[in-house]
């Protein structure tokens, strides 16, 4: 029988009811960096898909660089992201975490006391973010991390991941793409380290393969799942001579690991340069656990990529903006809501629980 959208697939101990994955969005609807009532209603509301990724969440106060981001690094923050889980479950639903260090694409107009923007090289990203504080600044430059500072911040992960289960969450996403800390140690655009990480490809994947170690063994292996972006330009990244061995020394080592899928950045149908289709191919064959594909599907592309083996699961981003019900249009063929771009990253309902 033929793997469509819509036919349960299993992810690690979780029975999943269909093969859609909300893609984790940025939203900024966090003040303060706690989730809120607004944040719960805005998930629930979706919990139709087979999983839900969050929103990318940062595991300590350096990593919150954009306005209103959600943290998970309190006692507060724990108890609120357990009352969202909570209606997800309720909803029988499940959802992972992202985790998400924005390392230097950060301002420190969004930042709280006593917290500091950290890189693994002193190099600014290109271009201005937007402050509530101050309108748009040009990014700044960051401070090279020391290897205390390296250290320090996998901990932070580690027991960020350790704070997701404790909020309920059913696993986590390790972000790895679209120019974000992990992201800056593994391209070489952002990395011009010569010490142990940074410079060859075993040094420049260290960082992401000991946050991925730590992690399982907090939470284990079959509950971790990671998100890159080969050949993504997002946030200054750029390709090099060995993109494609680096990402295939990463799978190796996660494939070590035990991680239970690999989500893959593909932003080719919003104009972003095209993912190798070789290397998509490599990882494909090469990873042991499932496989997330992503970008700009409909439902007759996904199950035509699932029927051919080129993943397990399907991710969808925009539409589930201005489509809580996505899932019943998809399987109905309802017509999408258009959304609306001007209120993806602003800080009220509209846009967000008034579709």
């Amino acid at each position: 029988m033929p793997n469509t959208l819509f036919t349960p697939v299993t992810l690690g101990k979780l029975q999943l009811k269909n093969r859609i994955v909300m893609a984790p969005m940025t939203r900024c609807r966090a003040i303060d960096s706690l989730p809120n009532e607004m944040m719960q209603h805005y998930y629930q509301l979706r919990a139709d898909a087979g999983l839900l990724i969050s929103e990318g969440i940062s595991p300590s106060l350096n990593g919150l660089g954009y306005a209103r981001q959600p943290g998970l690094f309190s006692i507060s923050q724990v108890d609120g992201w357990e009352h969202i889980t909570d209606g997800i479950h309720q909803a029988e639903g499940h959802i992972y975490i992202q985790i998400m260090h924005t390392g230097r694409v950060s301002h420190a107009a969004n930042m709280q006391e006593n917290s500091k923007i950290l890189a693994p090289s002193a190099l600014a990203a290109p271009g201005e973010m937007w402050t509530d504080k101050l309108g748009m600044q040009p990014l700044p430059v960051p401070a090279m991390m020391t290897e205390a500072e390296i250290i320090q911040t996998i901990a932070e992960y580690t027991q960020c991941a350790k704070n997701a289960i404790a909020a309920g969450f059913d696993g986590v996403e390790l972000h790895a793409a679209n120019g974000y800390l992990i992201d800056q140690f593994l391209n070489t655009a952002s990395n011009q380290r010569t010490d142990a990480w940074g410079g060859c490809i075993e040094n420049r994947i260290r960082f992401a393969v000991e946050i991925a170690k730590a992690s399982a063994a907090a939470i284990g292996a079959d509950r971790i799942g990671m998100r890159i972006s080969p050949y993504g330009v997002f946030n200054g990244m750029c390709a090099d001579p060995e993109m494609d061995a680096m990402y295939t020394a990463l799978i190796a080592e996660l494939n070590k690991i035990g991680l239970i899928y690999i989500h893959i950045v593909d932003h080719s149908s919003m104009g972003a340069p095209e993912v190798s289709p070789t290397l998509k191919a490599a990882i494909r064959a090469d990873f042991k656990g499932r496989y997330i594909l992503s970008g700009g599907y409909d439902v007759s592309r996904a199950n035509d990529d699932l029927n051919a083996g080129k993943g397990d699961l399907v991710a969808f981003g925009r539409p589930f903006i201005s489509n809580p019900d996505l899932v019943e249009k998809l399987k109905n063929g309802g017509v999408l809501t258009p959304a609306d771009f001007n209120t993806f990253y602003t800080a009220g309902k509209e846009g967000y629980t008034d579709y």
